[in-house]
């Protein structure tokens, strides 16, 4: 097995931490662990960030399966693990940028909000999900603050020639960032949302007339408004499954969620996950069938 495709896990050191807005924190990660980091390239590239349960002690890391996944050492605790998307490597210098959305409560927000200079957490290997096809003559990249800083990564280098619209959901003024983007790309900040009301991406992603070139769109947020909108592409537009990536960044009351999926019948709970494990189905239709089951569930 080539070393590119093992899930490697780099130790890391925060760098820098600079506030952003006051719900968004960048914090720069650098070390010597990150030596081997291989970046997908893709714009909209996740991993997985482990940070130690409680407080800012060492994390306990896991060990790289051949796999491509990770497993913790039977006798240790584990560290908590969250995604995140980059919002910026650089090879050259070995820095890692992550920015985080902080509000009260979550592991993650907690530890972005207290971080200081040395502080150590873990990264994996990323990979992207954005993959439009080559012949596109526009893409609308539409998100909420989660998806933020993928978007405008994505948006700081589109496809030679292709006309990009964004439109991202902050939950107030004191939200918007100072963007710089190239030519071209034309920017829209949208209020609401993001935990403090109704989300509008739907609304904004309806309003938005797609032109009958071919096209790429490309949605991140809320996992229900992602269900939505994923809904309205597919099969009220009807386009097809390389022409859009819906995902779904967050889960609104996810604590009341995990409690209603954990309270269903055993057999509901091996049947979603069971789903994913048919490799002759189309992904697609796996998903519809998915989302389908969860909205049923009232999920």
């Amino acid at each position: 097995m080539s070393r590119a495709s093992v899930n490697l896990v780099h130790r890391v050191e925060v760098a820098d931490i600079t506030p952003l807005t006051p719900g968004m924190v960048r914090i720069v990660f650098t070390g010597e662990g990150l030596e081997g980091f291989e970046s997908s390239g893709v714009g909209d590239e996740y991993l997985r960030l482990f940070l130690p349960p409680e407080g800012h002690g060492e994390p306990t890391l896991p060990e790289p399966t051949e796999d491509g996944y990770w497993r913790f050492a039977e006798d240790a605790e584990p560290a908590a693990v969250r995604t995140y998307t980059v919002r910026d490597w650089d090879a050259d210098a070995r820095r890692l940028t992550l920015d985080f959305v902080v509000h009260d409560g979550g592991v993650a927000a907690r530890w972005a909000l207290g971080a200081v200079r040395g502080n150590v957490a873990g990264v994996n290997t990323p990979r992207g999900l954005y993959a439009p096809r080559d012949d596109i003559a526009w893409q609308l990249l539409v998100a909420d603050a989660t998806g933020l800083p993928a978007a405008l990564r994505l948006a700081g280098n589109p496809p030679v020639g292709v006309r990009t619209r964004v439109v991202i959901e902050v939950a107030g003024a004191e939200d918007e960032q100072q963007v710089t983007l190239p030519a071209g790309v034309e920017f829209v900040w949208v209020h609401g949302g993001n935990g403090h009301g109704p989300s509008r991406l739907e609304e904004i992603v309806r309003a938005n007339r797609l032109p009958r070139e071919p096209g790429y769109v490309w949605v991140a947020g809320e996992a229900r408004a992602a269900r939505a909108i994923r809904r309205y592409l597919r099969h009220e537009l009807g386009l097809a499954a390389d022409a859009y990536k819906v995902v779904g960044y967050w889960t609104e009351n996810l604590e009341q969620w995990r409690e209603r999926y954990e309270a269903l019948p055993a057999d509901i709970r091996t049947r979603l996950r069971d789903m994913w494990d048919d490799q002759d189905r189309d992904v697609e239709d796996v998903t519809d069938e998915y989302e389908a089951t969860l909205e049923s569930l009232g999920l």
